[in-house]
């Protein structure tokens, strides 16, 4: 360094500059030259001091074990942490809304209220309840540092028809799950290695429904025991379970009449494969909803079959989503959706039903939600040659208006050509029954996600049904005072969330 700057003084000692001054001129400049070069030889030997030092502090960490890292003051290095996802969350569902006809007087409501609703044949919802419902769900989950999860759940869930804020006379709360899991077993390798095991009271997790009906494709549940995600290779996995079900009122502290199903269902890329087997042994002791006991030729087994395609897109068309379903059930099993729930059905029992749905956007803030559901249960349901058919359309429209309000319609046709042969007093009918409504809507946004809540709905229903459906059962909604064929007008309020 002190080279260099005494290289540099000759050089301008030479120079022209210096040649032609005078020699005050040339002694003051070389004056200035020397202390700048004073100046910059301090610098230097700063620099060289802080090299040396940091040079000190990496041969000390090099020295120091690996069990003792020594960490320079000068640098902050926080400790590492393992991902950890534990905690408790909080999930629900509600609705509650305010219905009257057009008298301003109470009315009939809800997607099961046709004849058809019996053996699940339900109509569009929009507009169709006026009742309050809610689930609270609260779980909590830990990771362990060996990766293993843990998972406990818990719902409460109630239902009410009165308006009053004091309803615990008529509350239905109960406990509809609690269940506990356990994933990513260190001890579980191959087809096991990433599965989650599971004990206690439960909605099976890959149930779905149609939404806008209120009606499960498939439901599973009860109390038992199972494994989830049992993957064998890349696309297919498997989930095995056994429920057990008990049919009757719940009040009833002696029914012992037990039903146990057996599942296995398994997922193919975008496919569905469910197969169910069930047995109620304890015939003897069942009665229907009535208290009257079952025919002696109730089945006391049940076979029960689901194939689905689960689609990313609008049936492959367009952008947006798609389900469809066929579903097959014999003797305990012909309760296609509520998978063993029905004590009733006959050993030769056999029922089909097709279930398919989609969403998709149609410009200019325009949305569509069709959905089709159909069922044909025939000879021997409930009696000998009875038949209970029925068809569903329903269609859910959206339009965008501003970011925060829109408006939402509904249309819903059903068929039905029920033959009871006087089961339950039933009668034979058949006939249409309609519903359109129309419901401004306000939301915090996603107004066009048919699937994105809360929602706050005003609304007006107009439905309409064949006179004939009005002879189906004196204790139904149809026919009912003030409840027949010939066009209702039903008003209200209501507001739907879920998190």
């Amino acid at each position: 360094m002190k080279k260099h700057l005494l290289s540099c003084a000759i050089l301008l000692a030479c120079s022209p500059v210096f040649a032609a001054g005078n020699t005050d001129s040339i002694e003051a400049r070389l004056a200035a030259l020397e202390k700048r070069l004073q100046d910059a030889e301090t610098r230097a030997q700063k620099a060289e001091s802080r090299a040396a030092a940091t040079e000190q502090q990496v041969q000390q960490l090099a020295a120091t074990p690996a069990t003792q890292p020594v960490v320079p003051q000068t640098v902050s290095v926080p400790p590492e942490k393992k991902a950890d996802n534990s905690g408790f969350e909080f999930h629900g569902y509600a609705r509650s809304g305010l219905l009257m006809n057009d008298a301003a007087s109470g009315s009939k409501s809800g997607p099961y209220l046709t004849p058809a609703g019996e053996t699940g044949g339900s109509v569009g919802r929009l507009g169709n309840e006026g009742d309050t419902y809610v689930e609270t769900v609260f779980e909590h989950k830990k990771t362990l540092e060996s990766g293993a999860t843990t998972r406990f759940k818990v719902m409460l869930a109630d239902g009410q028809k009165t308006y009053n804020d004091w309803s615990a006379n008529s509350s239905d709360l109960n406990v509809r799950q609690v269940v506990a899991e356990l994933g990513n077993l260190p001890d579980f390798t191959g087809p096991l290695k990433h599965s989650t095991v599971w004990a206690g009271k439960r909605f099976d997790r890959d149930n779905f429904d149609i939404h806008w009906l209120d009606s499960d494709v498939v439901f599973l549940g009860g109390t038992g025991g199972g494994i989830y995600d049992v993957k064998w290779n890349d696309t297919l996995r498997s989930n095995f379970s056994l429920y057990g079900r008990n049919f009757g009122e719940m009040e009833d502290i002696d029914n012992n009449v037990q039903n146990y199903i057996l599942t296995m269902n398994h997922f193919a890329g975008p496919f569905q494969l469910m197969v169910s087997g069930m047995r109620a042994k304890d015939n003897d002791d069942r009665r229907d909803n009535n208290g009257d006991l079952i025919h002696a030729s109730a089945a006391s087994h049940g076979v029960h079959v689901l194939a689905g395609l689960h689609n990313d897109s609008f049936w492959g068309l367009r952008e947006g989503t798609a389900k469809i379903a066929l579903l097959y059930g014999h003797g305990l099993g012909a309760e296609v959706k509520g998978i063993g729930s029905d004590g009733a059905l006959r050993s030769d029992a056999d029922t089909w039903r097709l279930a398919a749905y989609g969403t998709t956007p149609l410009g200019n803030g325009w949305h569509i939600a069709p959905s089709v559901m159909a069922q044909g249960s025939k000879d021997d349901r409930y009696a000998r040659g009875d038949s209970y058919e029925w068809v569903t359309l329903n269609t859910r429209l959206i339009k965008e208006v501003t970011q925060n309000f829109a408006l939402a319609f509904e249309g819903t046709y059903q068929y039905m050509d029920l033959k009871p042969e006087g089961y339950k007093d039933r009668n034979a009918v058949n006939g249409s029954f309609y519903k359109l409504t129309f419901a401004p809507t306000l939301k915090a946004g996603g107004l066009g996600d048919f699937f994105s809540r809360p929602e706050l709905r005003l609304f007006a229903t107009w439905m309409d049904w064949s006179s004939r459906l009005d002879n189906y059962a004196s204790d139904d909604a149809f026919g009912g005072s003030g409840f027949n064929a010939g066009g209702e007008w039903n008003f209200g309020v209501q507001m739907e969330t879920w998190f």
